[in-house]
């Protein structure tokens, strides 16, 4: 998911035609809106603890566990990288005054050349993987529901462990651009403690991770952590994901053929049937989802089946100082058994 908000989703998506040195886009927002007692989302900012590999006394299994002891660990706010945090709660100077930065173990690597091209400096505290650790609850309400773990974005690899049970290994948690989903129903109590281990592990060498100008130094971790929103978000059986909107444009700019996909997946053991509803500023469809045990499809609209999806005079977003910014405004909902389940 993208551009996350706590009460709602927006993707912004565009159709580009190129005439000359004229840009124009018609320019769809794509909004989920989470009302009370439809799908939600719990931010996990808060409340967490981060501890060197090195340190920390204890596997994943027993991280991830109620109880597990953090005496000695230092606190954080996610999002965060390692070096933020302990700059945070001060272990660490200030690293924007006088020479800081360049005092910070593990500082000690090369200049010839970029740190990512670099393994990490021997003796660095980054060498080695850091645990991100939180205890949260869920509410009650969530009980019955199929629950999701969402990271928007970690840096670069991961083990992740969820109340003893590991989700998800660091061979396939992997990559600075990317974003990860887990079905935690299975682990997560809703109306009890839980708890969430993320063992982070830094770039290596030639990684594709965030990258530094030769002027500005990269700091020692290699902006390892979690450098995004992550959250628990609720559905029913059937969860919506990655909607996207494309818009072909006529010659004469005088009308528009847009075509909607949609990833639904199926959260439970069990075959589900749903509709599948879109809407476009008065413009309504719906079409019917089956889906098999733990099932993903790709849904579509296109303007060849919905007819309406051909526009007449459709509104554009022009470039600045050539006209109007202009946007539409799309909404998609799934329902099974008469309920919303994902929106």
């Amino acid at each position: 998911m993208i551009l996350a908000h706590v009460l709602g989703l927006q993707w912004n998506l565009s159709r580009m035609s190129f005439f000359g040195a004229r840009i124009l886009l018609l320019l769809a927002v794509i909004t989920a809106n989470f009302a009370h007692g439809q799908p939600t989302r719990f931010l996990l900012h808060h409340g967490w603890k981060i501890q060197s590999s090195c340190n920390a006394k204890g596997e994943g299994k027993e991280i991830s566990t109620a109880g597990f002891s953090t005496i000695g660990w230092h606190r954080a706010e996610v999002p965060t990288t390692v070096v933020a945090a302990l700059v945070a709660d001060k272990t660490y100077a200030d690293p924007d005054y006088g020479m800081n930065l360049k005092s910070l173990p593990g500082m000690n690597y090369s200049r010839t050349e970029f740190f990512a091209n670099q393994p990490m400096p021997e003796g660095s505290p980054f060498g080695c993987s850091w645990w991100f650790r939180t205890e949260f609850s869920v509410p009650i309400s969530a009980q019955g529901k199929s629950e999701w773990l969402h990271f928007d974005g970690l840096n670069y690899r991961a083990n992740v462990w969820v109340n003893g049970e590991k989700v998800g290994d660091a061979h396939d948690v992997a990559g600075t651009f990317r974003v990860f989903e887990f079905n935690v129903s299975k682990q997560l109590a809703p109306g009890k403690p839980n708890v969430l281990a993320v063992q982070v592990f830094a770039p290596d060498k030639g990684d594709l991770g965030i990258t530094w100008v030769d002027w500005n130094p990269t700091p020692p971790d290699k902006d390892m952590g979690l450098w995004k929103d992550v959250y628990v978000a609720t559905s029913g059986d059937i969860a919506l994901r990655d909607p996207f909107i494309t818009s072909k444009l006529g010659n004469d700019y005088a009308s528009a053929a847009l075509t909607i996909t949609v990833e639904a997946r199926n959260a439970s053991d069990h075959a589900v049937n749903g509709t599948l509803s879109a809407q476009i500023e008065g413009i309504d469809l719906t079409q019917p989802v089956e889906l098999g045990p733990a099932e993903s499809k790709t849904i579509t609209f296109t303007p060849e089946q919905y007819p309406r999806l051909k526009l007449d005079h459709p509104r554009l977003w022009w470039p600045y100082q050539m006209g109007s910014a202009e946007m539409y405004t799309a909404r998609l909902n799934v329902e099974t058994g008469g309920h919303i389940s994902d929106s």
